[in-house]
C-alpha cells in the first residue's frame, strides 16, 4: 500500500495515524520532498494528497469508511 502525502496536510496526518493505529503496513511518499513521488502522483491522475493506493484501487482524500471499504475490496474481494 502506498500513501502519497505532503508536510502540513492535516488529512495526510489523519490517514497516516489511522493506518498506524490499526497496524496496516504502508509506504509513505512525500510529494513535497520527492520530485519522483510528485511525478508518480501526477501520472496517476490524482490532483492532491492524501492519495492511497491499495493494489490497483485508489482513494483520493481520506475518509475512514471509504478507506475501509476500499481495503476490504482490495484484500478480500478478489
Amino acid at each position: 500500500m502506498l500513501l502519497y502525502t505532503s508536510q502540513g496536510c492535516a488529512h495526510c496526518r489523519r490517514a497516516k495515524a489511522f493506518l498506524e493505529a490499526r497496524q496496516i503496513p504502508f509506504s509513505e511518499l512525500d510529494v513535497g520532498r520527492s520530485p519522483k513521488a510528485r511525478k508518480a502522483l501526477q501520472r496517476l491522475g490524482a490532483r492532491g494528497v492524501p492519495t492511497l493506493l491499495v493494489g490497483d484501487q485508489r482513494l483520493d482524500g481520506f475518509s475512514e469508511q471509504a478507506f475501509l471499504n476500499l481495503y476490504e475490496r482490495a484484500t478480500h474481494g478478489r
